[in-house]
């Protein structure tokens, strides 16, 4: 071999790892971009941009198409660096005085171990990681040569990519042309949080991004007021009544009921008090007032219950449970408070629903589990409950008295191995009727823990 006839063939195997380096940064480039994003820079950008786009709409035959690209430039590749490369290094071998019937093979061997490392290298892994580092200049310059090479390969790329899809589509799977760009509410739930922890999105928008997203997953019952904390008016009640209520609690919308809440007729609104003249207010029934309400199932998500309460005047809703029951009220403001947290007013009780107390909390009985979970690091175990107390009450078995305590184990994926589940002290310190309307939690630890304290 030649001087001449070895440089030539150095240099052909320079231009196909290149090739092949073209082809993997076309693929990997091309992947990891999303339509929004090429569309948006095609119509803003130049020559360049356009040809991502085109690239990107027909994504499974590129795709296709650079696969071909590198098993041609890859074998290409082989079949020159092999002899080439032996060549090169049998001199070496003879010179360190190797007996012949041996340096041919080592040679070889060591002629493919160096044309597939630099190959890998230079025309796989390199251009791979900079496509993902950074995909759209990458996809600049790699798509126009990929949709030449396509464009002349194509009856090729059209056999090879048709078979694929016969072989999926007998597997009853539809083969698709451009990547999903949509992400499911969970995708996206993930991505907010995964960026809040690595600073790219501050917590307070990660926060409000995260709520807003798991809200369509909230039933009516997990955003309604309970029954219990609803205060109600009387059909023969009158407008003087209506008053005094609003003027007690606060609150502007106020059920009107014959007997209890399951015979509840409408809905009067503070407001309705001007319509009726001074002199008339403590003669005039509540019945007269009542304005129809809308009536909605414990089992409605949040966007559908949104869709209600913004479609009638009184943005409010009563809760239907599955026995044809009133199971709570939901207003507009627990439907805003769901997504941007607790909205308070000079009406409202200003004692937070979750106070540090100790090595514990103190904590409202109606929160739900997962409000707990955002607020503390106790984990409720899976049960049939919505809320704190509905767990207490669950593992107590009775309607409780003040003060008394019961030991909760938290869920703990890792507690096997850790030394058992993590142990909580519940102790409830006010009841509203038969219902826990404040409870503490203390955390005890592992009893793995506690043994090495006695011990």
């Amino acid at each position: 071999m030649t001087v001449a006839t070895s440089v030539l063939s150095l240099l052909a195997i320079v231009l196909l790892t290149a090739g092949t380096a073209v082809f993997v940064a076309a693929e990997f480039s091309l992947t990891a971009l999303e339509r929004s994003t090429v569309e948006a820079n095609a119509r803003s950008g130049g020559r360049r941009d356009q040809l991502v786009r085109r690239a990107h709409r027909t994504l499974s035959f590129q795709l296709s198409g650079a696969q071909v690209g590198i098993s041609i430039t890859t074998l290409a590749t082989g079949f020159l660096a092999e002899p080439v490369v032996a060549r090169l290094i049998r001199p070496g071998l003879d010179a360190i005085g190797l007996p012949a019937q041996y340096s041919s093979g080592i040679a070889l061997v060591l002629a493919i171990l160096i044309a597939t490392s630099l190959s890998m290298v230079f025309g796989e892994l390199v251009p791979k990681n900079l496509a993902v580092a950074r995909p759209l200049p990458t996809a600049r310059w790699s798509a126009g040569p990929q949709l030449v090479f396509s464009a002349l390969f194509t009856p090729l790329i059209r056999m090879t990519n048709g078979t694929a899809n016969m072989i999926l589509r007998r597997l009853g799977i539809e083969p698709a042309e451009e990547l999903r760009s949509a992400r499911s509410p969970q995708e996206l739930v993930s991505l907010v949080r995964s960026s809040a922890r690595s600073g790219s999105l501050d917590p307070v928008t990660a926060l409000l991004v995260d709520r807003s997203l798991r809200f369509g997953d909230r039933s009516a019952e997990e955003l309604m007021t309970p029954r219990q904390k609803i205060e109600s008016l009387d059909a023969e009640d009158t407008v003087a009544d209506l008053v005094t209520a609003a003027i007690r609690t606060g609150y502007s919308r106020f059920p009107i009921i014959r007997g209890d809440l399951d015979e509840t007729i409408g809905i009067a609104h503070v407001k309705q008090v001007f319509e009726v003249p001074t002199d008339k207010r403590a003669t005039t029934r509540l019945a007269s007032l009542a304005l129809p309400v809308a009536r909605v199932p414990s089992t409605l998500d949040g966007d559908a219950v949104m869709t209600q309460i913004r479609a009638n005047g009184l943005q409010t809703a009563l809760v239907v449970d599955e026995y044809g029951g009133t199971a709570g009220m939901v207003t507009v403001e627990d439907l805003i408070e769901e997504i941007v947290g607790d909205v308070r007013d000079e009406h409202d009780d200003e004692s937070p629903d979750v106070v540090p107390a100790g090595r514990g909390w103190q904590i409202s009985g109606l929160l739900r589990i997962d409000e707990v979970a955002g607020a503390t690091p106790f984990r409720a175990p899976e049960g049939d409950y919505e809320t704190i107390g509905g767990l207490v009450l669950e593992k107590l078995g009775h309607i409780p008295e003040e003060g008394e305590t019961i030991e909760l184990e938290a869920f703990d994926p890792d507690g096997a191995v850790e030394g058992g589940p993590n142990r909580w002290l519940a102790t409830v310190l006010r009841m509203d009727g038969r219902r826990i309307d404040t409870l503490a939690l203390t955390e005890l630890g592992r009893r793995r823990d506690e043994g090495r304290a006695d011990g």
